[in-house]
């Protein structure tokens, strides 16, 4: 069972606020939208521990990070997700 106070799920909530962020963004490609949207949706699934989906999300992100279709900035403030997820320990 995890805490309230956990910091692992204020440091996946602060991700998620950048992926939605990003997602809002109407200079975001829309086949990135969408891979973002069912990322979220994956990271708010509490079938696995967070760190684990954690790993799973930071995988995809690299992928779609990779798109040339993506704006330079929208890049930087994915990695700024990536960089909170990564904070994640077990």
């Amino acid at each position: 069972m995890v805490e309230k106070n956990d910091p692992n799920i204020d440091t996946l909530n602060t991700a998620i606020t950048t992926l939605v962020e990003i997602a809002a963004n109407p200079s975001t490609p829309r086949n990135i939208k969408k891979d973002l949207t069912d990322l979220i949706v994956e990271l708010k699934k509490q079938n696995s521990p967070v760190s684990v989906r954690a790993a799973n999300a930071i995988s995809a992100l690299d992928d779609i990070s990779q798109d040339p279709n993506m704006p330079s900035y929208v890049r930087v403030t994915l990695w700024q997700a990536v960089s909170a997820l990564e904070r994640i320990r077990e």
